[in-house]
């Protein structure tokens, strides 16, 4: 990678599928190759001119970038790409690149070709064949900050469908939003070393509380691995939809994962379901806390048998993502079940435990203080001074009331309906529009939006989607529909929160089904925001909410509630109890033990940093990317 200014890093080289295809005048391919592991560089030749080089390992292909370049980018989420080279009639088809090192190539691409083509001096044929320059190449130079500045007026390379900007006026204030958004998107050094440690090939488990990024990271992560090879799965299927994968139960292929283990083995033996585990080289679990402890074990034993191989999950790279203090495993009746870290297989299958520290989320020091000490089920004298306080905050502002947090479904959708029907004006019906309309129910189980919407001016609603992260459209934002257009298929223009007013379109949401083809539904990213559970709230952001913990009967289900709020003053609790609040015991002991291994592992690391800047060999210690001969032996 070559390093621009901007904290942009653009990828000069990158690894992945090419299939090379020489164009008739046609338009046919008649001569095409193809290499599945190939190096794709961007450099220049000896005279001076873009190439590309595609390596097999063996003797390299060059192909001069002159006149004019087309890029394919519809696919690039998929890590796939195309590029028409004009005068050469040549056709390179990539596949099975990691997503981000793809946009950042392109990107490069782009910015360095703009650049070529102003005042660039033509070779002639006949110079080529009587210059006696040995033939060259080198890789390219790092972008100048004019290339990144250029780069950014030409645009960013049409990954994906472009959002318009607003129409309303832009607020004083979002200036400063933009900025600090921008360096939240940046990953801190903790997220760079669980993303090093992921690149390394080592199976991490990450943690943190609420709020520390780790559905940002996790996404990084996703887009740093070749698409083939890596399935993203999460406990839930909304979870599961964040991650663009599916269920974890539906990539395993077993069922509940009830049954004895040979019956789950034969499972998944099955054509489709032996494939999935067979090409899965990277597995990402999401939302590892709702994950049973058992099933996890089975899971371990399915991977060992159908991939035939005795290492930990059949050899697997396991990316596992969560945190333990929040929503724990569902239990039906006097069912027992355990997390997780209490398996027989998690510490053999584990190489590397981090827990994410710093908050993002909220950036008042005594709001996150406060989260805190409820995280870990205390409830201090003045922790619950702070929370009885605010059920007299108000809240709404600009027509925009608070949404209540429930525990349980049923009572969000009693309350969504009641209110919407208690509204004056005429009602607005979007139905979506499914990929495959027979499996309305699995897109339903996967997709943050309804496939019916329902709307009236007046409608408490919720943006499901990023849209614009500058302009403070983001995924958690609250508004209220203010009006209709009048004209096409009477899209809602709704006032959000943040002071931006805008017509909501329709969006996009691409997901595995449980079959593991590719599902979509286009509907608009909203609804409705009276009320919504407490599980559906998980990764949220909320500016203004209003909860009632009576009815808690989880441990951690106050916790997730209550961290949804950015900030105390856009925080409302009715009925506080102390007594909700409440942490499992096993929990704590665990995350007990991780913070002394990784306070631990710190001082080791930092000790022989010292002895090799001494002049020393340094010893073997125990840090983030090597586990200690004591960890080794006992998985």
């Amino acid at each position: 990678a070559v390093s621009g200014t901007a904290g942009a890093e653009l990828d000069a080289r990158i690894r992945c599928s090419v299939t090379i295809e020489r164009l008739s005048l046609s338009g046919q391919a008649p001569k095409r190759r193809v290499i599945r592991d190939a190096s794709l560089a961007l450099g220049r030749n000896e005279f001076r001119e873009l190439v590309l080089q595609v390596s097999d390992g063996s003797a390299p292909q060059s192909f001069a970038l002159r006149g004019e370049v087309r890029l394919f980018t519809r696919f690039v989420r998929d890590g796939k790409s195309g590029l028409q080279l004009g005068p050469a009639q040549v056709q390179l088809l990539i596949a099975n690149c990691p997503p981000d090192s793809l946009r950042r190539f392109l990107r490069l691409l782009r910015i360095k070709h703009e650049a070529a083509g102003k005042g660039a001096k033509t070779v002639t044929e006949r110079a080529r064949l009587l210059c006696s320059l040995p033939r060259t190449f080198d890789t390219i130079s790092p972008v100048q900050a004019r290339d990144v500045r250029q780069g950014m007026t030409w645009g960013v390379i049409p990954v994906f469908a472009h959002v318009p900007r607003p129409t309303s006026p832009r607020p004083k204030w979002l200036p400063k939003l933009s900025l600090l958004m921008h360096s939240r998107m940046r990953l801190s050094q903790e997220q760079s070393i669980v993303l090093s440690a992921v690149l390394s090939g080592k199976n991490v488990f990450f943690t943190g509380s609420a709020g520390t990024g780790k559905s940002y990271l996790l996404k990084k992560i996703v887009g740093s691995l070749p698409p083939k090879s890596t399935y993203a799965t999460a406990s839930t299927g909304v979870a599961a939809c964040h991650v663009g994968g599916t269920t974890l139960h539906a990539f395993a292929g077993i069922g509940s994962g009830k049954a004895p283990l040979d019956q789950c083995i034969e499972l998944a033996q099955r054509t489709g379901v032996r494939q999935r585990w067979l090409s899965c080289q990277h597995l990402i679990i999401d939302e590892i806390s709702m994950v049973e402890g058992k099933f996890f074990d089975k899971l371990e034993a399915v991977a060992r048998a159908v991939r035939k191989q005795d290492d930990p999950f059949g050899g697997i790279q396991l990316i596992i993502c969560g945190d333990f203090l929040q929503l724990p495993p569902v239990s039906k009746g006097n069912e027992e079940t355990k997390f997780c870290f209490q398996a027989e297989s998690w510490r053999r299958c584990i190489h590397v435990n981090m827990e994410l520290t710093e908050v993002r989320r909220q950036t008042e020091k005594s709001f996150i203080s406060l989260l805190r000490t409820i995280r870990l089920g205390r409830c201090t004298d003045e922790v619950t001074r702070q929370l009885l306080q605010t059920a007299t905050n108000r809240v709404e502002r600009d027509g925009i009331l608070a949404t209540r947090l429930c525990t349980h479904k049923d009572d969000v959708e009693l309350t969504n309906e009641r209110r919407l029907q208690q509204l004056p004006g005429e009602m607005h019906s979007y139905e979506a529009v499914d990929s495959d309309p027979m499996l309305v129910k699995a897109i339903d189980a996967q997709c943050p939006v309804s496939h019916c919407i329902q709307l009236k001016p007046g409608a408490q609603v919720i943006l499901t989607k990023n849209l614009d992260v500058s302009w403070g459209l983001v995924n958690g934002a609250r508004g209220v529909v203010v009006e209709f257009e009048t004209e096409g298929n009477g899209l809602p223009r709704v006032r959000f929160l943040c002071g931006v007013t805008e017509v909501i379109r329709l969006e996009r949401w691409v997901f595995k089904g449980p079959s593991g083809i590719y599902l979509s539904r286009q509907q608009l990213p909203l609804k409705l925001a009276w009320a919504i559970s407490i599980h559906k709230s998980q990764g949220m952001s909320l500016d203004c909410v209003e909860i009632s913990l009576s009815r808690v009967f989880e441990s951690g289900q106050a916790y997730v509630a209550l961290s949804r709020a950015r900030s105390l003053e856009g925080l409302r609790v009715l009925d506080f109890d102390p007594n909700v609040v409440r942490a499992n015991p096993y929990v704590l002991q665990f995350y007990n033990h991780l913070q002394k291994e990784q306070l631990l592992s710190q001082v080791n690391s930092a000790t022989e940093d010292l002895s090799l800047s001494q002049g020393g060999t340094g010893t073997e210690t125990q840090n983030l990317n090597s586990p200690s001969k004591k960890q080794r032996s006992s998985r």
